[in-house]
């Protein structure tokens, strides 16, 4: 029997199913919604289901019958769920197809599948009947997945934009597969924690970096098909190496196989320009508060975390979320039951979003991009927080950043900059970003941001790290940055990687590998990063020096390091730290050794404590610092 018969009237749902779905709570919607290759009846096709409730008429339309809208009509469900769907034997992995879509207004739209596995290769769209079927050899991991990915263990996190990481072909990016070597190998010799991509999932416009996204359960077809992801996640994780997927559940585009005017309505997002248009983005913005549309949500995180093994997502533009009048004008917003500016829908999705992951996968992480003081953003959600498990700290980025900036004549002036944010370090679970949005738009690439001749501009990199890696939280650097990469991101023309030819992006590169070493197996660096008891001033207010100090603790009262960080590129001679016990100080790194690109003038390994008090504490050591650096010390012992 051939795909041209008549499509046969089945279904997977249960009553359940549909009550759970129509309730905002079936999480696992993915299951039934979509195309499904079964059988039915001993013979083998493909199961179709949609949710259309305005349509007039829904249609299974592709190559195999011609894209004729009147071949393969499926069926409307009786409950009023307005779910589609139907069985058409003969169809298998491999079938290209759309929904073609009656709208009561006359409209004949051809839309793709929201819930498709795998669509064509852009600029084609339609979606491609696919399964996610994959032998994992990631148990090892999986099985310590809690240990790689809780609170108190490392973050170091390397953001990369799978399309242009590499294009050793002009415009031709690397495959899914050959970055399973190439980048797998590369984060394992920067000693990296996890990776943290930019959006896989499938985009009709490439150059939107993958934030317009059309098939939230696709990976990019660019790069290869869903296993072959499944592949570079697999060879992660071997390598004990965590990923992070972005995810972007603020907005979509308006593309016309895309969720918006989905069967003929605003049915994903509002109809009322004031909450469902961003200014920003020119995008449609979902309505948290329809229960479908969580259900596609939440079903969209939990796909990844489930099927894909990603452990964990960044949520993005949490902000535009949390704020009806977000980048909108007095009189283009409508404010909540009770008169305020806040999303009260978006809120509550958030919540439950987060709930449902930590619930269903306790042993991944999910992390907020957001820069407003928005409370409690990674406090639980029973204490009246959003439930994240981390956010960005976008506060420090712009006053590290602008403090780096100056002059370092002038930044005795500018001390405040650089100490602010441990007035607030505590107040969230917060990771240090440096992220891509930092060296696009007119910014230029980090290494511009550092004033001086060659030589004080790497110096100065490897200061602003050792003072970033020091720091407490997590942290999230950007492709390139590791190395000095000397021009803006481009995604057409990708990273520079000849520049690390040359001994001075070389040795950046080897001393953020070095400090990514010592930071993983340093537990005062990272077991107490959230609270305040792991992080000590010994002397914050050094301006006239532009000499920063302070202690980083571990869980254990004798587990600290004593951090020396001297902002200026002249050497400060018997210079005093005051120190919490006795003993010889070992030196852990010092970022002006020669084999950073440092003067290498000043590398003494071990300091021995004086009885005299020095900064409130009974010992001191007595040191030169270097130039532009950051030293590290510990007890020996």
């Amino acid at each position: 029997m051939s795909a041209s018969t008549a499509v046969t009237a089945h279904s997977l749902f249960t009553d359940y199913d549909i009550s759970l779905f129509r309730a905002g709570k079936n999480f696992r919607i993915y299951d039934k919604l979509g195309s499904h290759v079964i059988e039915v009846d001993g013979k083998r096709g493909t199961y179709f289901a949609v949710w259309a409730p305005s349509a007039k008429k829904v249609s299974v339309i592709g190559d195999f019958n011609g894209w004729n809208r009147s071949a393969h009509p499926l069926n409307a469900r009786w409950d009023s769920s307005g779910i589609w769907e139907g069985f058409i034997e003969g169809l298998e992995n491999g079938t290209v197809y759309k929904y073609a879509v009656d709208a009561q207004d006359g409209r004949a739209l051809e839309k793709g599948d929201p819930y498709a596995r795998l669509w064509e290769t852009p600029p084609k769209t339609a979606s491609v009947v696919w399964d996610t079927y994959y032998e994992w050899e990631d148990k090892d991991w999986m099985d310590k997945r809690g240990e790689h990915n809780a609170i108190d263990r490392p973050y170091s996190v390397y953001e990369v934009h799978l399309g242009s990481w590499k294009k050793p072909k002009g415009d031709e990016s690397l495959s899914y597969r050959e970055l399973a070597t190439e980048l797998v190998d590369y984060v394992k010799k920067m000693n990296f924690t996890h990776v943290e991509f930019l959006p896989v999932m499938e985009h009709p416009y490439f150059p939107s970096w993958g934030y317009q996204i059309t098939g939230y359960f696709a990976p990019s077809s660019r790069f290869g098909g869903p296993q072959d992801f499944m592949y570079l996640c697999d060879k992660l994780h071997q390598a004990g190496i965590g990923i992070i997927l972005d995810w972007v559940p603020s907005h979509f585009p308006n593309d016309a196989h895309g969720l918006a005017d989905f069967d003929g309505t605003h049915l994903y997002d509002h109809a009322d320009p004031r909450k469902g248009f961003h200014p920003d983005w020119k995008s449609a913005i979902f309505n948290y508060g329809r229960n479908e549309v969580r259900s596609f949500l939440i079903s969209n995180a939990l796909f990844w975390l489930d099927r894909y093994h990603i452990d964990g997502l960044r949520v993005d533009a949490v902000a535009s979320m949390l704020y009806l009048d977000y980048s909108r004008k007095e009189g283009e917003w409508i404010p909540n039951q009770y008169g305020g500016n806040e999303n009260l829908e978006a809120i509550s999705f958030l919540r439950e979003f987060n709930e449902t992951v930590f619930r269903e996968y306790p042993d991944t992480m999910t992390i907020a991009e957001e820069s407003t003081a928005f409370s409690g953003v990674s406090r639980p959600t029973y204490v009246g927080g959003l439930g994240f498990g981390q956010k960005w700290m976008m506060g420090w980025m712009h006053d590290t950043l602008g403090y780096f900036k100056h002059d370092p004549i002038h930044r005795s002036y500018h001390h405040g900059e650089v100490t602010f944010s441990l007035v607030y370090a505590f107040s969230e679970n917060f990771m240090l970003p440096l992220s891509h949005d930092e060296v696009v738009h007119g910014k230029g690439p980090l290494i511009d941001r550092m004033p001086g001749d060659e030589w004080q501009r790497f110096a100065n990199m490897r200061a602003m790290y050792g003072y970033m890696f020091t720091h407490p939280g997590s942290q999230l650097l950007f492709m390139g940055g590791e190395f000095g990469q000397t021009s803006e991101w481009s995604i057409e023309r990708g990273i520079d990687w000849s520049l690390t030819e040359f001994t001075p992006h070389a040795s950046l590169q080897t001393f953020v590998a070095d400090l990514n070493k010592l930071y993983r197996e340093t537990t005062a660096l990272f077991q107490l990063a959230y609270d305040p008891k792991g992080f000590e001033w010994i002397d914050v207010g050094d301006h006239q020096n532009s000499v920063l100090t302070y202690l980083r603790r571990g869980k254990k009262a004798d587990d600290f390091v004593v951090v020396v960080n001297n902002f200026t590129p002249a050497p400060r001679h018997h210079y005093r730290v005051g120190v919490p016990a006795d003993g010889t100080y070992e030196v852990l790194i010092n970022s002006d050794e020669d084999q950073y690109g440092g003067t290498g003038n000043y590398a003494d390994k071990t300091f021995k404590a004086v009885e005299s008090e020095w900064n409130g504490r009974p010992y001191h050591i007595e040191l030169t610092l270097p130039p532009l650096a950051t030293v590290i010390l510990k007890p020996k012992g």
